[in-house]
C-alpha cells in the first residue's frame, strides 16, 4: 500500500520537475512512511512512497526497474494472485530477485501489456513506463479502490493518488461549478469529475496508454448487466454453495501478507462473515470494533464480542464518547484535500488509528450492502416499485409528516423521517427517486445555495453519467449495479481510503474479489431481497457460522452526533468564521440570505436533517480556508 505521483512530458524533456515531484511525495508520507523515491528519464518524472506488506526489504522498494532498465513502475495496491502469475513467468523463462508482487506485475506487464490488466485480481494504481517506446500506461483496478488523479495540458500529463500531492505538480484550482452542484446534493463528488475544473479521476476499470500525446482510453472491467452464462436458472440451494465457496476464496486471497494482519469486526453480517471465514485459517486472528459509550442506539459491540467468542479471535474494543470523536476532527478535516462530507469518517478514521497501533493490514465487509441489498433504501426501493395501498397511501399522505421531528438520534425521530422520504420518494420515476434518495438535500438545493448558476445541459449529462443503470428497464440488481457504481466507489471506498491512509493502514475487502462480484450480479433480485427480508443469500448461506443474535437484529447505522457539535462546541466557529456573514460575502460563492436561513434552522426546535447540509459547508469551508484561499 503505497502512494504514487508522476509527470510526464508529451515532447519535451522536463527540466526543473523534480523538486515539484518531491514535494508532492512529501505530502504522500502517510500513505507511505517508509521509504520516498523517484526515478527520472528525459521526459518522465516517478514518484513513489511505500508502505511494506509484501517483502518488506529494500530490495523491493519502488520505482522498481527491470534488469535490463528499458521498464520502470510505480504501484500502490496488492496484487493478489501474483504467486500464480510468477509461477506462469517462471514457465516461460523469468526470473525474480524478489518476493514482491511488484515485480511479477512489472514483469507480467513487459510481457502482455494493457491485455494482462484483465488477469490481475487485487486493487491498484499504477504507471508502467517503457523507456525505449517512450510510452507510459496508468490504469486503476475494477471498482475504485485505489483512487488516480491526473490533469493533462498540452504539455504534459500529472497524476497522483491524492489531490493534495497533484497541486504541487502544478493542477489548476479553478472550481467547477458542476461538481459543486452535485456535492452540495450528495456531499462528495463522484464520477470521473473533481472540485477543480480539467482534473480528473481514472474511472475504475480503466487504463490510459500514452505515446507522446496520443492517449488512448480503454474499459477493461464493467459490472456484468446479465447473468454470466455459467449462471443462468441456477437455484438457491446451488447458489449458496456457490457463494460459501467463493467467498471463503476470496478472504484467503487476502490473507497473504509479511506484516501483523487482522480483520474489522463491527457487529454487522458482512464483517462477521469476513472474520468467521478468515478465523478458519488464522488462528487467534485479531478483530478490532468500536462501540459509542454516550450513543447506545448505535453501539453493536456486544454482537462483535459474540462472533469474536465464536470463533476464538483475538479481539479488541475501543469504546468512544463524543468528546473521542470530536478530538480528532480536525485531524480529518485537515486530511481531506477535496470536499467530501461523509460525518461516519470520524469513526473510520479513529478505527484505522487505532487497529494501525496492532497490526498493518486490516480485512473488511464493505461492498456487501451494495451487492446483497443491505441498506434500508434498497427495501424502501423494493417496496415502492412493488406498490400497494400503503406505499401508495405515504405518497399522498407525505406532506403531513413534514412538521414532525426528524433526527437520525432518535428510533421516532429516525421513523419519521424515513416514512417522510419514502412518501417523497413514492412520487418520482425510477431514476429521480434514486437520485433523491442517495441525496441529502433536494435538487434544487445547490441553485438556491449557490451564486453561479450551475451549466444546465452539463449538470444533466454528468447526472447521466452517474445514474447509467437506472436508465434502463430492470429490476432491483440495476439500483444495486448504480449503487456499485456511485456509492461504493465514490462515498464508501473513498472515505475507507482516506482516513485508512490518514493512519498508514492497509483494508482488504473480500467482497469486491470480482469473481465474487460477477457471481451476485448473476443472482436473481429474489435471491437478495423480499418484502420481509434484505441480504437474504448472504445471510441464509453463512448462518451456521455466525451467532443467531445477529440474525433477530435491525441494521443500525452510525450518526455522528454533528448537531450537538454544531450547538455547543463548533457552534462559535460556525458563527464568526465558517459560515461568518463577511466570509460569506468575501468569498463570492453562496447566497447569504440562503446560509442565514440555514443557521435559524439549525437553531431551531425542528432542525431535521439540517446537519448534513450545515456539515458539507462547514468541510467546503475548511477546506476552501486550506487550498483556495489560504
Amino acid at each position: 500500500m503505497c502512494g504514487i505521483c508522476g509527470i510526464y512530458s508529451f515532447s519535451r524533456p522536463l527540466e526543473n520537475a523534480l523538486p515539484a515531484v518531491e514535494q508532492a511525495l512529501e505530502t504522500l508520507t502517510k500513505r507511505g512512511p517508509e521509504v520516498q523515491a523517484h526515478y527520472q528519464e528525459k521526459n518522465v518524472v516517478l514518484g513513489h512512497s511505500r508502505l511494506s506488506v509484501i517483502d518488506i526489504s529494500e530490495a523491493a522498494n519502488q520505482p522498481f526497474a527491470d534488469e535490463s532498465g528499458r521498464y520502470t513502475i510505480v504501484f500502490n495496491g496488492e496484487i493478489y494472485n501474483f504467486s500464480q502469475l510468477r509461477d506462469v513467468l517462471r514457465d516461460q523463462g523469468q526470473s525474480f530477485r524478489t518476493r514482491s508482487d511488484t515485480e511479477v506485475l512489472l514483469k507480467w506487464l513487459i510481457l502482455n501489456g494493457p491485455e494482462g490488466i484483465k488477469d490481475l485480481q487485487g486493487f491498484f494504481a499504477f504507471a508502467f513506463f517503457d523507456k525505449l517506446s517512450g510510452k507510459i500506461l496508468l490504469a486503476r483496478d475494477r471498482f475504485g479502490k485505489k483512487p488516480l488523479i491526473y490533469h493533462i495540458n498540452d504539455d504534459r500529463i500529472i497524476f497522483a493518488s491524492e489531490m493534495k500531492a497533484l497541486l504541487k505538480l502544478g493542477a489548476p484550482k479553478l472550481l467547477d461549478q458542476e461538481s459543486m452542484h452535485i456535492y452540495f446534493q450528495l456531499n462528495y463528488i463522484p464520477g470521473k469529475w473533481s472540485i477543480y475544473q480539467d482534473v480528473y479521476k481514472l474511472m475504475p476499470g480503466y487504463y490510459m496508454l500514452f505515446d507522446g500525446s496520443d492517449c488512448s482510453v480503454q474499459e477493461y472491467y464493467h459490472l456484468p448487466e446479465r447473468p454470466l452464462v455459467a449462471y443462468e436458472g441456477i437455484s438457491y440451494p446451488a447458489a449458496i454453495t456457490q457463494l460459501q465457496n467463493k467467498m471463503e476464496e476470496a478472504v484467503v486471497k487476502r490473507l497473504v501478507s509479511d506484516v501483523p494482519l487482522g480483520a474489522f469486526l463491527s457487529g454487522g453480517i458482512d464483517s462477521s462473515v469476513v472474520v468467521a471465514l478468515a478465523a478458519k485459517h488464522v488462528n487467534q486472528l485479531k478483530t478490532f470494533s468500536i462501540g459509542f459509550k454516550d450513543e447506545p442506539l448505535f453501539d453493536e459491540t456486544n454482537y462483535a464480542r459474540s462472533v469474536a467468542k465464536m470463533h476464538n479471535t483475538d479481539h479488541t474494543e475501543f469504546s468512544l464518547t463524543t468528546n473521542d470523536l470530536f478530538g480528532c476532527l480536525y485531524d480529518v478535516l485537515d486530511y481531506i484535500d477535496e470536499p467530501f462530507a461523509d460525518s461516519s469518517a470520524l469513526a473510520v478514521y479513529i478505527l484505522s488509528r487505532e487497529t494501525k497501533s496492532k497490526v498493518t493490514v486490516a480485512l473488511s465487509g464493505d461492498g456487501a450492502d451494495e451487492m446483497f441489498a443491505g441498506y434500508n433504501k434498497h427495501m424502501a426501493h423494493y417496496r415502492a416499485r412493488q406498490g400497494g395501498i400503503s406505499a401508495r397511501l405515504l405518497g399522498a399522505l407525505h406532506p403531513l409528516l413534514a412538521p414532525l421531528p426528524q433526527s437520525r438520534n432518535s428510533f421516532l425521530g429516525n421513523k419519521v423521517r424515513q416514512l417522510y422520504r419514502f412518501g417523497e420518494g413514492m412520487g418520482k420515476n425510477d431514476a429521480d427517486r434514486y437520485w433523491r434518495w442517495a441525496a441529502f438535500a433536494e435538487e434544487n438545493y445547490p441553485e438556491k445555495l449557490l451564486l453561479k448558476s450551475v451549466n444546465h445541459d452539463e449538470y444533466i449529462f454528468r447526472k447521466g453519467k452517474l445514474t447509467p443503470f437506472m436508465q434502463k428497464d430492470g429490476d432491483m440488481n440495476n439500483i444495486l449495479r448504480n449503487d456499485m457504481h456511485l456509492v461504493l466507489t465514490n462515498d464508501m471506498l473513498t472515505k475507507v481510503d482516506m482516513m485508512s491512509m490518514a493512519n498508514s493502514l492497509e483494508v482488504r475487502v473480500p467482497f469486491l474479489d470480482h469473481d465474487l462480484v460477477d457471481f451476485v450480479f448473476s443472482l436473481p433480485e429474489s435471491f437478495k431481497i423480499n418484502q420481509n427480508q434484505r441480504k437474504k443469500i448472504l445471510k441464509d448461506a453463512f448462518r451456521q457460522v455466525l451467532p443467531p443474535e445477529l440474525y433477530h437484529r435491525p441494521k443500525q447505522g452510525f450518526e455522528v452526533p454533528l448537531l450537538g457539535w454544531f450547538r455547543t462546541e463548533l457552534k462559535e466557529k460556525i458563527i464568526n468564521y465558517w459560515l461568518n456573514d463577511d466570509f460569506i460575502r468575501d468569498q463570492g460563492l453562496f447566497n447569504p440570505k440562503v446560509i442565514n436561513n440555514l443557521m435559524k434552522k439549525l437553531f431551531s426546535n425542528n432542525p431535521g436533517e439540517i446537519h448534513a447540509q450545515i456539515w458539507s459547508l462547514v468541510v467546503f469551508q475548511h477546506w476552501h480556508s486550506k487550498f483556495i484561499k489560504p
